[in-house]
């Protein structure tokens, strides 16, 4: 359980999540999330780092229950901790390729959005829950899989789309069976880490200096609303009907 971080072949470190039931991370794991891809991608015979996950789906976001314990604590730590960990990712030094299977939600979207190459299972789907969980944020990321208006009504009815179709949108590289997953993500890792590791890492930072959004800025700006929604009591009052049959909101 946590994160860890391993060499299955010569320039190729893998990230690995794992927190179950359905790696939700808690702020400690954001945290630990985060300097494992930094340390990765700055390894020095590093040229791919693949980001994966054990278990049932890649990522569901922040741990729910961590902030209904200590609010105040636990939403400063993982609003921090999930800033982190997304920028670490775009940020690496060498390019990242997500591995997402099942559910890629919230938190989830972040990292496989800010990713430089998506290999999804079959049964992977991807979404912002965000409204039913009393949060904002990540729609800077989904704005990098889907077209505008299509993350707009995903965002606002909190609905998911599965692989095949952002593969249809281009954002997803190749959707493969479950069981080829890592296999595939391996593939693609290793032809990108065939290319002279400093040219890859001039490459990275050339394509991310002409990105039209910064997304370290534009994913802070929407922080700022989840700290109002918390502030305003909204959060909470949307956040303790999670999971609560038949509740309802104003």
């Amino acid at each position: 359980m946590g994160v860890s971080t391993s060499t299955p072949e010569k320039g190729i470190h893998v990230v690995t999540v794992d927190f179950p039931p359905v790696n939700a991370l808690p702020v400690a794991g954001w945290s630990a999330l985060a300097d494992a891809v930094r340390a990765a991608g700055s390894a020095p015979q590093a040229r791919c780092v693949v980001l994966a996950a054990e278990g049932r789906g890649f990522n569901a976001g922040v741990d729910i229950k961590e902030i209904q314990a200590d609010p105040d604590r636990a939403l400063l730590g993982a609003n921090s901790g999930c800033a982190e960990a997304f920028a670490a990712v775009y940020e690496c030094e060498v390019p990242v390729v997500a591995a997402v299977q099942g559910h890629c939600l919230g938190g989830g979207i972040g990292l496989a959005g800010n990713a430089d190459a998506i290999v999804a299972s079959d049964d992977a789907r991807f979404g912002l829950p965000e409204l039913d969980r009393g949060a904002l944020g990540a729609a800077t990321h989904l704005a990098r899989l889907v077209p505008p208006h299509l993350m707009r009504t995903l965002y606002y009815t909190s609905r998911t789309v599965g692989a095949a179709e952002l593969r249809t949108h281009g954002s997803v590289w190749r959707v493969v069976p479950r069981g080829e997953l890592r296999a595939a993500a391996l593939e693609l890792a290793r032809e990108i880490a065939a290319k002279d590791g400093r040219l890859l890492r001039l490459a990275k930072a050339a394509i991310n200096g002409i990105d039209p959004v910064d997304v370290r800025r534009s994913y802070r700006f929407e922080q700022g609303f989840t700290f109002e929604a918390a502030l305003s009591g909204v959060a909470d009052r949307v956040r303790n009907t999670f999971g609560v049959d038949g509740a309802v909101t104003e």
